[in-house]
């Protein structure tokens, strides 16, 4: 239960856990098997139907074990429901095991990124975040309790009010029935009078307890909305982009709804100690202090128009990973939540959609387009199960462009990409006396006429999300946007890959990255050079690339993605023949990837000095191979240097298109390279640095792990084989392979120049029927 009790102790990853578990498999079941479910290799069970089989069973008796120890126990309180879960399992996988290990495989990777994701936010100021959340608890605590004592001690107030009344009365009644007790009555009324003195000095201490309720309320909606609320907004605009944080509200509506109670019971006691007074005659009754209530009033506005918020930004269905990227006359939808979760709120709010409310000005001065909602999408607030919060879902909201064009507009200066617009929802809260205009913004939002416009308009709203991040938005941020620094755009970037194949960018691939995009001296990128160029356009393919065909290569680290040919000739170079790394082409704009593999003729580096490889190739003499040698000391180190020289291929890139044939896993088990005679191999046998292919990619061979097939039609099953020509010797295959040729020439400029030295050397041995020999086997083809 390692992992699970580290998941559960985190309150930030709890609404992710939630969506994790949505739909996949029972949260409770997880829980109670925590151990059990842990303690198997589900990554195994999922590739092997043996394994898997193996592991269910081991589910089923961990249950029976489990139930009947519960049984034993005869525990008063109900245990867990074991026999439920024991038939919820056979009655979902005890035909597919092999589904169950998937999806559990799936879930363990899953909680691993999300607790990686969870400590690499925390890193950032856990500590401080979380001492802060816990002084907001217990001032929230406080405030329950000091009010829990304050309405006792009103109360109390109540019944003293009562007992002065009641004497007060009685004994002037009884003193004109009888006249003895006349004596008596300067010493009731001086009873009474101390009573009332009493009673004067409790509400007054009732009411400084009040001021300290309002005064410590006070900072904590300070804290809440000038704080805690902006945060959360940051948050989420950072999620929106694709940013590893936790934005569940949880903890916010418990703040809201708690501080927003204290303050309606505020209002209520100090109308309990008004009514009192008047009740009972009290000399105090037209002096009672109207500070508190005015104090009160105002906190709790402050706090009801700040509670309103966006849950759920305005996103298009069709691409949900995109938000706040919407489509003229396409539906998207969008929620939004009070935070104040009371019952006397509910049904209460109603909520209108508003586009571009209050900067239609600022629009029409700068030429920009203006869009209306197709029809009134007003929602009332209600509760929402079984979350329970005061929620308002808005699914069919579409927007239409506005034709009319106020007189004397400016022409667009922005692109249809640069234009930022928000929605603003609004609502009016009356309640106990209390009227309020409540609002809630979006993010801002592009909204596109094309689907090719996509990439362009998510550059623009990364770019906005690590620029405009307070209210007022900057709506016209384009029209002079601010440089990026490559710290804050590679964060971004890499926030990209997360989100898509769970997975960001390390160091060496924001490098290369940094070196295809950064030309300032400063290390500044501009808005301009960022959209005009075509490096976002290329990462978009390959975000598009991992997304169809490669989240589980990538996510595991199978992928090295971004190096360049230069730096893969370097790693692969002194790697045993059969390395080979998995890179995005450079030139593919649409997304691409291919395979790059190290080779020597011997099968291995070269580390002997290449003589044997020289001798080999040149067919020359042990004395003549002697004497180059031999002749001089700095002749030799470039002899053998060039001689031990690897050929690293590359494969001709596969395509989204290819992909869908045959998966990349599939691809490097079949691959193979046909040289003269129809004599095949596989060279494909280390990923870098030294991982054998099976245990890379063994789990996602469709090929290797497949069946074969029935033969039920007559027909003989066949594969799609992927192959290369191959020449031998190898040096420069054609068709499908590519070598960088710059090496093949830098090599081949080598080898020339040093024979050239060497046919000069007084009494050379070497024949030029020897040196053609050598520089024709070496030749790129």
């Amino acid at each position: 239960m390692a992992q699970w009790g580290e998941m559960l102790r985190l309150d930030l990853v709890q609404g992710r856990l939630s969506q994790l578990y949505e739909r996949k498999f029972p949260r409770h079941i997880r829980h109670c098997l925590s151990f059990c479910i842990e303690s198997h290799d589900w990554d195994s069970a999922a590739v092997d139907e043996n394994k898997a089989a193996a592991c269910f069973h081991a589910l089923l008796l961990y249950l029976e074990q489990q139930w009947n120890r519960s049984v034993q126990d005869s525990n008063v309180l109900p245990g867990p429901d074991y026999p439920g879960m024991k038939d919820y399992l056979v009655r979902h996988f005890q035909d597919e095991p092999q589904n169950l290990a998937r999806i559990l495989s799936g879930c363990l990777q899953d909680e691993k990124q999300i607790l990686a994701s969870a400590s690499q936010y925390q890193g950032r100021g856990s500590p401080a975040v979380e001492h802060q959340w816990r002084d907001l608890d217990n001032g929230v605590d406080e405030l329950k309790r000091q009010i829990m004592e304050v309405k006792k001690e009103i109360r109390s107030l109540e019944v003293l009010y009562e007992n002065h009344d009641y004497i007060e009365k009685t004994w002037q009644s009884k003193v004109e029935q009888y006249v003895g007790l006349a004596q008596s009555q300067a010493a009731v009324r001086e009873e009474c009078l101390r009573q009332a003195n009493f009673i004067m000095r409790t509400k007054e201490m009732v009411l400084v307890e009040i001021l300290n309720i309002l005064k410590q309320a006070e900072q904590i909606v300070a804290v809440l909305t000038d704080v805690e609320l902006p945060e959360w907004k940051r948050r989420q605009q950072k999620a929106c982009v694709g940013g590893p944080v936790d934005t569940s509200l949880d903890h916010l509506q418990k703040w809201f709804t708690t501080v927003a109670e204290v303050l309606l019971q505020v209002r209520q006691l100090l109308q309990k100690l008004q009514e009192q007074s008047k009740k009972y005659n009290s000399a105090d009754a037209s002096g009672l202090p109207g500070e508190p209530e005015t104090f009160a009033l105002s906190l709790l506005t402050k706090l009801l128009a700040n509670a309103l918020v966006v849950e759920k930004q305005p996103v298009m269905p069709s691409i949900p990973q995109r938000p706040l990227i919407l489509k003229t006359s396409v539906r998207f939808t969008a929620a939004v939540r009070f935070l104040a979760n009371l019952p006397e709120f509910k049904c209460l709010l109603k909520v209108k959609p508003v586009f571009d409310k209050d900067v239609e000005e600022a629009l029409i001065m700068n030429g920009l387009r203006q869009f209306a909602f197709y029809r009134d999408d007003s929602k009332v607030l209600d509760v929402d199960s079984p979350a329970g919060g005061l929620v308002a879902e808005f699914a069919h909201m579409s927007i239409k462009e506005s034709k009319m064009k106020a007189k004397g507009s400016c022409e667009n200066r922005l692109g249809v990409t640069e234009e930022l617009h928000i929605i603003k929802f609004v609502t009016v809260l009356q309640y106990a006396g209390l009227r309020c205009n409540i609002e809630a913004s979006s993010l801002p939002v592009v909204v596109v006429s094309s689907t090719n416009q996509i990439p362009s308009a998510w550059a623009a709203l990364m770019w906005c999300s690590m620029l405009s991040s307070s209210e007022p938005r900057n709506l016209l941020l384009f029209a002079d946007p601010p440089p990026l620094s490559w710290q804050q755009l590679s964060q971004v970037l890499s926030w990209q890959f997360l989100s898509v194949g769970q997975r960001g960018l390390n160091e060496n691939q924001l490098s290369m990255l940094r070196d295809k995009i950064v030309d300032d001296p400063n290390g500044l990128i501009h808005w301009s050079q960022f959209k005009s160029e075509s490096a976002w356009i290329w990462i978009e393919g390959i975000l598009d690339l991992i997304k169809r065909h490669l989240v589980d290569l990538w996510r595991d680290g199978c992928i090295m993605g971004f190096v360049s040919r230069k730096t893969t000739q370097v790693l692969l170079r002194e790697k045993v023949t059969g390395t080979f790394l998995l890179r995005f082409s450079e030139s593919n704009k649409e997304g691409a990837i291919t395979f790059s593999w190290v080779e020597h003729l011997n099968g291995e580096p070269d580390r002997s000095g290449g003589a044997v490889r020289l001798r080999q190739c040149c067919s020359i003499t042990d004395d003549v191979l002697t004497l180059c040698m031999s002749y001089t000391c700095t002749l030799g180190p470039a002899l053998t240097h060039s001689c031990k020289e690897a050929h690293v291929h590359a494969v001709d890139p596969y395509t989204k298109k290819d992909l869908l044939a045959l998966s990349l896993p599939d691809i490097i088990y079949l691959y193979s390279l046909r040289a003269q005679g129809n004599v095949t191999r596989n060279p494909l046998l280390y990923l870098y640095p030294d991982i054998h292919r099976d245990a890379a990619f063994g789990r996602y061979c469709n090929t290797v792990n497949s069946a074969p097939k029935t033969d039920v039609s007559g027909y003989i099953d066949r594969k799609l084989v992927p192959f290369s020509v191959y020449h031998t010797p190898p040096s420069s295959p054609h068709l499908h392979m590519e070598v960088d040729p710059d090496a093949s020439v830098e090599d081949h400029q080598l080898i020339q120049e040093l024979y050239d030295d060497l046919l000069d050397l007084p009494g050379s041995p070497l024949s030029l029927s020897s040196y053609a020999n050598f520089s024709d086997h070496y030749s790129p083809s």
